[in-house]
């Protein structure tokens, strides 16, 4: 966390003196919330969910539809591991409360 430096004497410095090096800032883990597909929710309900929690408009709220449908899940965005969490939170209440069992889960972004 600290480096020596040795630096010839002075009428401010009178020898060694520690220079404190920059804190390496690491971002922090991505998380991606994903839709999974059931037999029973309604497609349009799926493209609701998409629109109203995650903000995509029509076209890409059905195209992430249609993954989930032919795929078994697709990825409704990447947050934050907080945000994403608060997210598929909202996603499985939201159903719950219109009494489908679609449900989303998040996973780690891995590259």
């Amino acid at each position: 966390m600290f480096e020596l430096s040795s630096e010839a004497p002075d009428s401010n410095n009178l020898g060694t003196s520690v220079l404190e090096k920059e804190p390496e800032v690491k971002e922090p883990p991505l998380y991606q919330v994903i839709l999974l597909n059931d037999d029973y929710t309604p497609m349009e309900f799926v493209v609701y969910v998409l629109q109203s929690i995650f903000n995509h408009n029509h076209e890409k709220a059905t195209e992430i539809m249609m993954a989930v449908h032919t795929k078994g899940k697709g990825v409704c965005g990447i947050f934050s591991k907080e945000i994403a969490e608060m997210m598929s939170h909202e996603v499985n209440e939201l159903a719950k409360s219109h009494h489908h069992p679609l449900l989303s889960e998040i996973e780690p972004l891995t590259d």
